[in-house]
């Protein structure tokens, strides 16, 4: 790879050469994030020799504690290490729509949105709400997400891309007097972010675009004006929306880009088809299709159905901590 963007001729083929050298990028970030971790490896032992030969027994467990730590950082990147899809080093666009149930869909889905901002936050993404509609009393009717790769934070569509299926809420609901115990369903979809240099042909023809008025919050100008899109791939049925920027020409761009993303990852799914069955996931958002359920009544538990990786405490998993179901997607895998 080194040879490769050294050579002169690189840049006769522009694309390639921008491959290349994100490529290059990608590689380097993984050697160094070893080698930083080796080196700390290696000064704690020395440490942790002298601490033991002066018998200061704080800094030995001291020491030892940032060892596991080290040790939970290698098992991740061990992980990471298999994240070698073809567009699994993208950025990443993450849809949620509230399933049938009015209201408490609708307040399901805005939670789920806010555990998946909130992990992204922890992890170092940059996150970007692209698209939302409000629900009718409370939370949302659905909302799209861009989630971006940062330096220390890569691999967006690799971690995330198994999030996409239904996910099924069990608990007592805030919105009934009565106190009942209800059952709530959203769906997720995660699809890449892709680049100029792949090419998704789309037909003008094959296309309908509305125009219409952002809701929410966004300013004066952008509730007042038909600033917002959704464009419809009409052999598909593929609909994406934005209404991120006052500009209606910016957001139709997006939207755009949203689009040959999803036609992009509609063709991973059928060259994935024979050894993964995530496309049979994306059915109707009820009963039967869920791969994973949140309990919180009679005792909290989250679950998910294709792992089996269960975790007891359900607000530290809807305050973002879905580190165990994604590993475990991963060593699945393995």
């Amino acid at each position: 790879m080194q040879v490769q963007s050294e050579d002169p001729t690189l840049w006769d083929n522009a694309s390639k050469a921008q491959d290349i050298l994100r490529e290059k990028e990608t590689l380097k970030a993984q050697v160094d994030d070893i080698q930083a971790i080796q080196k700390t490896l290696d000064e704690l032992r020395d440490l942790i020799e002298l601490a033991e030969a002066e018998g200061e027994k704080d800094l030995v467990a001291e020491s030892c504690q940032t060892l596991e730590d080290l040790l939970k950082q290698t098992q991740q990147k061990r992980l990471e290490a298999m994240l070698a899809g073809e567009a699994d080093a993208n950025n990443c666009f993450l849809e949620i729509h509230a399933g049938a149930g009015g209201t408490e869909a609708q307040d399901w889905a805005l939670i789920i949105s806010r555990m998946y901002q909130r992990w992204c936050e922890q992890k170092g993404y940059s996150v970007t709400v692209l698209e939302h509609s409000a629900g009718e009393e409370a939370g949302l009717k659905s909302i799209t997400l861009r989630v971006a790769n940062k330096k220390k934070a890569r691999f967006a569509y690799g971690w995330l891309k198994k999030e996409s299926g239904v996910h099924r809420l069990v608990r007592i609901s805030p919105f009934d007097a009565s106190k009942r115990r209800h059952t709530s369903f959203a769906s997720v979809w995660v699809f890449p972010e892709i680049d100029q240099t792949i090419d998704v042909v789309i037909e003008d023809k094959d296309l309908r675009v509305d125009t219409y008025r952002a809701s929410g919050a966004g300013g004066q100008h952008v509730n007042k004006t038909d600033s917002a899109i959704r464009i419809t791939h009409v052999p598909t049925g593929i609909v994406v929306q934005c209404q991120n920027d006052r500009s209606q020409h910016r957001n139709r761009a997006q939207a755009m880009d949203m689009l040959r993303a999803r036609l992009y990852e509609r063709e991973l799914q059928k060259r994935e088809a024979a050894a993964d069955e995530a496309q049979s996931s994306k059915t109707e958002i009820g009963w039967g299709h869920q791969i994973r359920s949140y309990v919180l009544h009679p005792y909290q538990m989250v679950k998910d159905t294709r792992t089996g990786v269960e975790v007891g405490n359900a607000q530290s998993v809807l305050d973002g901590n879905l580190d165990p179901f994604l590993w475990g997607m991963l060593n699945q895998k393995k």
